[in-house]
Order: C-alpha cells, then structure tokens, then sequence
C-alpha cells in the first residue's frame, strides 16, 4: 500500500501531493473527533436518574460533584441548572444556556474544515485535471502531427490520478463531516431534554442550595460562590 501511494503520488504531479496532505489533514480531524466524542459519549437517563436519585436526599454538593466527575456536555449543562436551583425558572434557563453556548463550539471545533477540506479537494482535483491536459497538448504541440499511444497516455495519466485523488478525499471529508453534524445534532437534543427535565424536577421538588441539609455552611459558601461563576 505505501508504494502504490508513492506511484501515484509521483505521477499525479503537485497538485496531487497538495491532495494528500489535506487528506491527511482531514484524517487526523476524524481521528481527534471520533476520540472527543468517545470520551464524552455517556449514558443520559442513567446519569440523570443518579443525579436526581442524589438531589431527592437533598444533597446538592454531591450531585454537582457527580456532574463536574462527569465528561460530556449534558453532564455541564446540568451542573448549570442545579447551581442555580432555587433562584428562578428564568435563572436557572439563562443559566442552561450560557453552558449551552460555551459547550456547543467545542463540539464544533474543527469539523467545518471537513467541509473545507472536502471543497477544496474537488477544486484541486479540477486544477491537477487542467494543468495536465495543458501539459499534454503542449507536448502534443512539440512532438508534431504525430503522437504515439504511449505519450498520449503518459500525458493523461497525471490528468486522471489528480481527478480521482480529490475525489476520494472529498468524498471522505464530506461523509465524515455528515456524520459528526448529525452526531452533534443528536448530543445538542440530549442537552435540551436533560436540562428541561432537570429544571421542571428542580422546580417540582423546590430544591435549593440554601436547603442542602447535609452540608456545612463552608460547603454552601462554596456552591453559592461557583453560582456566582456560572
């Protein structure tokens, strides 16, 4: 696999070496992405009947802990809302969505290149196609009226390869980027339905920072000053 690389990166010409170095490129964003996502890829219901399991004894400090030791966005956009419990609907929604519009581009961050990069490729595989058969009637022009098969293929060769190698790598870009959209679409959706549950049970069970029986008035001071963070 790496000579066959080598052979067609030899006889694609630069525009082709340019290909593969955005493809590259493009690897190492899906490489970073798939592992962002792994790592803050958790189960929602479970963890929100944990924390609410927690927030029913009345102990708030635990919950946010519990939150804060958890990876992913649902698990931050929650921390919001609970240490804002007790000061309002409206706060503890403003409060979600600050998280919301902190958590959201760290999501996105990269994955529009995909975009780009998968753009740019078919361009440059236009541009590698051009410049070769520029080349190949430039060499046609000089041979004469006659030019053997070998020359003629020889000259299309380049044109081709280029074409073909910003294909694949568009084609790649583009499916990757589909793909990380619809799985940031899906983690914003659970952000939105865990933070909306979690305010109505907050809500609901009138729980309050000021109420957290089991913590010391060190431990209140604390959340109230993470409160005055968020």
């Amino acid at each position: 696999m790496p000579d066959l690389i080598t052979k067609i990166l030899q006889r694609g010409g630069e525009v082709t070496w340019i290909i593969f170095a955005l493809g590259t490129f493009a690897l190492v964003i899906v490489i970073a992405r798939l592992l962002h996502f792994h790592r803050a890829q958790i189960n929602v219901p479970e963890f929100m009947r944990g924390v609410m399991n927690v927030l029913r004894r009345g102990n708030v400090l635990e919950a946010v802990s519990i939150c804060d030791e958890t990876p992913g966005p649902v698990a931050h956009v929650l921390r919001a809302a609970i240490l804002n419990c007790g000061k309002g609907e409206a706060r503890m929604r403003q409060a979600v969505q600050d998280s919301s519009l902190a958590e959201v581009p760290r999501l996105e961050k990269w994955v529009h290149g995909l975009a780009g990069i998968s753009a740019t490729s078919i361009l440059l595989g236009l541009l590698g196609t051009v410049i070769g058969i520029i080349k190949l009637f430039e060499d046609m022009g000089n041979t004469g009226t006659f030019v053997d098969v070998p020359s003629l293929a020889g000259g299309i060769w380049p044109a081709l390869i280029s074409t073909a190698t910003g294909l694949v790598v568009a084609i790649g870009a583009n499916a990757s980027y589909n793909y990380f959209v619809a799985r940031i679409d899906n983690i914003v959706l659970d952000m939105e339905k865990a933070a909306a549950e979690m305010i109505h049970f907050l809500i609901e069970n009138d729980i309050r920072i000021e109420n957290n029986g089991e913590s010391g008035n060190g431990n209140v001071a604390k959340v109230e000053t993470e409160v005055a963070d968020v």
